[in-house]
């Protein structure tokens, strides 16, 4: 009797040694997708930066002084007689620090969130998720990413304005001299910490709805393309880019609009509320220019998206088969 109870105590113990064991290995496996999210995410926040960049410029500039340009091609000329590539790709250091910390946490925040979206509509596996529910996944990601995002945009946004402001102004400043690190510093002197939050609610408006969009668009689009017989993983990096592109033309066709107040709001310093500014926008310069700005934004969109899901599935591939192995 007392042999049998001991013996039925040591399998209680390993079981639940098994069980522990089974439990920390699950853990480790899913802090490692959400490593392997972050770095993938900083690898195609890197290469949208660098293959949409200019036109980036030239949209803020649009956006923000719509009354210096006629159109986007007369923008790109002018931005570049005065100041070359240079100019073109001004705010290019913050831009690849926002779009490295935005991506990173995205896409880190929306595995997490797959899974949260996953347990609540009762579907094991986040493969299975349908484009809607994915679409949900990215609008929660966003909320994340956005703290990351709002004060690298800031700073990006005045280096790529401040030829203009400079011209408003009638300041004679060398603005070639005026780094990165200068403006930041003005910003913390001037306003505090949280003086490099503001524009965050416009950033909200935008971020959030508009990675519901991103998302969506990106998985409906490669649930369109995927071969039969073939998963979604397997359709290739030029359907891959393909279905970037329309995620992010999805994204920026949708919440336009804000992302016009969201640059006004960061270059102008101003403390008007962000729907009193869409309505006065609206009401005095029409309803168009809250689109100054979107013909350069989806031309830079499709390749800039199209290379960052690119690189994000590509990196995520590689790694996840360096540990599997």
């Amino acid at each position: 009797m007392c042999t049998h109870k001991k013996r039925s105590q040591q399998i209680t113990f390993y079981q639940s040694k098994m069980e522990s064991t089974t439990s920390s290995g699950s853990q480790g496996i899913k802090i490692r997708e959400a490593a392997i999210d972050l770095l993938a995410g900083s690898l195609g926040g890197a290469a949208n930066v660098y293959v949409g960049q200019s036109l980036d410029t030239v949209k803020v500039k649009m956006q923000t002084f719509p009354h210096l340009y006629t159109n986007m091609v007369d923008c790109f000329k002018r931005t570049y007689n005065e100041g070359g590539i240079r100019g073109l790709y001004a705010g290019t250091i913050p831009a690849l620090a926002a779009n490295i910390a935005e991506n990173s946490v995205l896409f880190a925040a929306y595995g997490l969130c797959q899974k949260g979206v996953a347990w609540a509509v009762g579907i094991q596996k986040v493969e299975d998720l349908h484009p809607i529910s994915n679409a949900t996944a990215g609008f929660f990601a966003a909320f994340f990413s956005s703290f990351t995002l709002c004060p690298t945009e800031l700073v990006k946004c005045r280096l790529q304005a401040l030829q203009e402001v400079a011209k408003l102004k009638g300041t004679t400043e060398t603005v070639s001299n005026i780094g990165p690190w200068k403006i930041t510093r003005e910003i913390l002197k001037t306003d505090g910490v949280t003086g490099l939050f503001r524009g965050l609610v416009p950033t909200f408006f935008r971020e959030m709805p508009g990675y519901f969009f991103f998302f969506g668009g990106y998985e409906v689009c490669r649930h369109m393309l995927t071969p039969p017989g073939k998963t979604k993983d397997e359709i290739g990096p030029v359907r891959t880019i393909i279905c970037g592109g329309m995620g992010g033309v999805a994204l920026w066709v949708a919440i336009f609009p804000f992302d016009v107040i969201k640059s006004r709001v960061q270059i102008s310093n101003t403390t008007e509320p962000m729907i009193k500014m869409l309505f006065r926008i609206a009401r005095t310069e029409g309803i168009m220019s809250l689109y100054n700005g979107l013909g350069p934004t989806v031309i830079r969109t499709f390749p800039g998206t199209g290379a960052l899901f690119l690189a994000y599935e590509t990196s995520r591939k590689v790694l996840n088969d360096f540990f599997d192995n």
